[in-house]
């Protein structure tokens, strides 16, 4: 992350502005080196605008990604947003991506059908993966907060979203790395640097995702996230 980041006032645009081809390329060509495709770099891009940039940045991250990042890693990333933005983010960035795209919304999905038994038992593994040697302690310690906020955290979070097979885990990882830094949720950041290693992302994976957004941050926020990252490898 050494290129200089680009203050986050400048790169919002009006609402009929077209998507500013420059601005994505260089978060494209920031990400530094060929250990992140380039279609992963428009999605962590996108996860990031979905969950802070303003509507025109959301318009051009979808924009850019409906020409080179398969269809349904973005409907992915749309789905998850609610678990880290909210759903009013999550909604628009649906609506938005069904007017660029011009794909209709499928018939049916697995996620209409309630089976909240196998929710948790995809949640229990997959969180176990994410954390690792730090799972029991998350579920206690979440436990403390509520004993709701674990169960949905599993059920819903783990289970019923990131679980779901048509974005792999480590994909969903780097975009979750992303959506957290560009809401400078610190500790969940940290989390999920971790998270994206234990998900089988490589270190230039997730070094690369944390360049491909650092345009969209401040200079402050690139620092900090800088050394949380040094933290994360031990450095």
């Amino acid at each position: 992350m050494t290129s200089p980041a680009v203050p986050r006032d400048t790169l919002l645009a009006s609402d009929t502005a077209a998507p500013d081809r420059a601005v994505i390329e260089h978060g494209v060509a920031n990400a530094g080196d060929s250990s992140l495709d380039r279609a992963t770099v428009l999605l962590v891009r996108v996860a990031a605008q979905l969950a802070g940039g303003a509507e025109a940045d959301v318009r051009s991250a979808l924009q850019a990604a409906a020409d080179d990042v398969n269809p349904g890693w973005v409907e992915e990333v749309i789905l998850q947003t609610y678990l880290f933005a909210g759903f009013p983010r999550a909604l628009n960035g649906a609506r938005e991506w069904r007017r660029i795209s011009g794909r209709m919304a499928p018939l049916t999905d697995e996620g209409e059908t309630i089976d909240g038994a196998l929710w948790r038992h995809r949640g229990e593994v997959t969180c176990e993966t994410v954390y690792g040697r730090f799972y029991k302690q998350l579920r206690a310690n979440i436990r403390d907060l509520h004993p709701a906020l674990d169960s949905w955290m599993i059920v819903e979070g783990y289970g019923r979203v990131l679980s779901r097979p048509q974005l792999a885990l480590w994909r969903r990882e780097l975009c979750i790395v992303a959506a957290c830094a560009i809401g400078r949720q610190d500790r969940q950041l940290h989390s999920h640097l971790h998270g994206s290693l234990h998900a089988g992302a490589s270190a230039e994976q997730v070094h690369a995702t944390l360049n491909a957004i650092q345009d969209l941050l401040s200079p402050t926020d690139v620092a900090r996230y800088n050394g949380l990252w040094a933290r994360v490898q031990g450095k």
